[in-house]
């Protein structure tokens, strides 16, 4: 119990140091980042913020992390309506991404940019943004399934592109507009244009759409 207790003040000390960590990345830019103003903010000497994180790297290595599952944590409530209507759930996730980044600027920009020179997340760090690739991944092939894209949509190229696209959208708008509401943002408002766009581009052939039509019916000879 008494082990219980001590990890559990340790792991609100980091959450705290996070925190305050982005406050001072919010004041001063994500590359500002000061191991000492950080353990001036929380009242301790900097020597013991270093027994949490042994470098500013260590710091931004956590936050890449926790930026990248939360975003993970927005998109998993849509996987569920993959199988109804996949490209309305690829828009619904979409959105609610560009929702979380606008909510979330300082750690959008660890995610989306390269602000911290030299900074690259460990491999623990980058796991959920495979998973978020992943979850992707899954959803333009169930939309080439389902007749909504061709299997173009979801090869290399066309992840590529779907990510340049809805990222731009966020990009765009944390470097012009950061403060705007996302439903207003010059830039976030034109997200369901941004997936109209790979959708039409990537539209299935007549005869790709004709062959998913007749995967859910069945032929006399099955009956």
């Amino acid at each position: 119990m008494r082990e219980d207790r001590r990890q559990l003040r340790r792991n609100e000390t980091v959450r705290e140091i996070l925190d305050t960590a982005l406050e001072v990345m919010a004041e001063e830019g994500v590359a500002g980042l000061s191991m000492a103003e950080t353990a001036r903010r929380m009242g301790m000497r900097p020597p013991s913020l270093y027994q949490y994180f042994p470098s500013k790297t260590a710091i931004y290595d956590a936050l890449f992390e926790r930026g990248m599952r939360e975003t993970v944590g927005v998109l998993e409530p849509y996987r569920a309506e993959l199988s109804r209507d996949p490209r309305g759930a690829l828009l619904a996730g979409q959105q609610a991404t560009v929702a979380w980044a606008m909510a979330h600027p300082v750690l959008a920009q660890l995610l989306y940019w390269r602000p911290v020179p030299g900074f690259e997340p460990t491999p623990r760090a980058f796991e959920p943004a495979v998973r978020q690739l992943e979850l992707l991944r899954a959803a333009l092939r169930a939309a080439v399934h389902a007749g909504q894209l061709s299997p173009a949509g979801a090869d290399e190229d066309g992840v590529a592109l779907y990510t340049s696209l809805t990222a731009g959208v966020i990009s765009q708008q944390l470097a012009n507009e950061p403060s705007a509401p996302v439903q207003e943002g010059r830039f976030t408002r034109l997200t369901p244009t941004a997936v109209d766009m790979f959708f039409h581009f990537y539209a299935p052939e007549e005869s790709e759409s004709d062959d998913s039509d007749l995967r859910g019916r069945r032929t006399p000879a099955a009956d």
